[in-house]
């Protein structure tokens, strides 16, 4: 008698399921940075691959990614990855030409061992130890492309406050906040969004502590500008914000409701 062994199963998915929580164009401030900052190193692929990882219970965020990012870069294609079965079989029917969905996680399964030029994970690691994170940066950033992003971070709900971490196979390199400034009372309220990395580190003697204090602090300078408009207020705040900080970007940017940090001067102390 011969005997068969049996085949080896898959493997397991790396991480977790999240909550899934999911709107239409909630992701739409994280998508403009990514298709401003990003847009000409997808157009210089040869055949770029976005990756919209733990897109949730509905596609809505991968449908947009594409849209968005194609604007900026025609040849690009996404594919949503999603660690629950079941949201990858309900995502199916939205597939077309540029869009697809796969199931995984961490690993970042692609055909054929392809690498991505980009990974957007949204609202992924908000559910995870804050020891966990570099760990699935490393990860992460380990599966990019040269020259890829990897892009995290969190928002609310509705896409009005967000903060993400951009980083390349090197590690992260900056840290950018944005907001809806017509609902934004002081900067200091975009902390409770802060990525895994930084946000049990908003206390005293932390760099992120004092940044958020000193953005407060220059954005009450620059109350008489409100008179012109939130814009105005926001980007005279940046700019007293430059002289002790390392920015990373300009007024293009800041007039968006943006502002981008470097990394190193927001680094968790210890």
């Amino acid at each position: 008698m011969v005997s068969r062994s049996t085949p080896p199963s898959p493997k397991r998915p790396v991480g977790t399921v999240t909550r899934g929580t999911t709107n239409p164009n909630r992701l739409r401030r994280m998508d403009r940075w990514i298709a401003a900052s990003h847009g000409a190193a997808l157009r210089r692929a040869d055949a770029p691959v976005a990756v919209d990882l733990g897109y949730g219970a509905a596609p809505w965020t991968a449908v947009e990614l594409l849209a968005r990012l194609r604007e900026a870069a025609p040849r690009v294609r996404v594919v949503g990855i999603e660690i629950e079965p079941a949201r990858v079989a309900g995502a199916k029917p939205y597939e077309r030409e540029g869009l697809s969905f796969r199931h995984g996680g961490f690993e970042v399964p692609l055909e054929g061992g392809e690498r991505p030029a980009l990974i957007r994970a949204a609202n992924v690691l908000r559910q995870y130890d804050e020891e966990q994170v570099a760990e699935v940066w490393q990860r992460l950033c380990a599966r990019l492309a040269p020259g890829g992003l990897l892009v995290e971070g969190t928002c609310d709900e509705i896409g009005r406050r967000h903060v993400w971490v951009a980083l390349g196979p090197e590690g992260a390199r900056t840290v950018t906040f944005a907001t809806r400034l017509g609902s934004l009372e002081r900067p200091s309220d975009l902390a409770e969004r802060l990525p895994k990395a930084l946000i049990h580190r908003n206390v005293p003697g932390e760099p992120v502590h004092a940044f958020l204090r000193d953005f407060d602090r220059a954005w009450a300078a620059a109350a008489p500008y409100a008179s012109y408009g939130a814009r105005q207020r926001w980007i005279r705040t940046a700019r007293a914000l430059a002289v002790d900080w390392p920015l990373a970007d300009g007024p293009a940017r800041w007039r968006q409701g943006e502002l981008t940090v470097r990394w190193e001067a927001l680094r968790p102390a210890g």
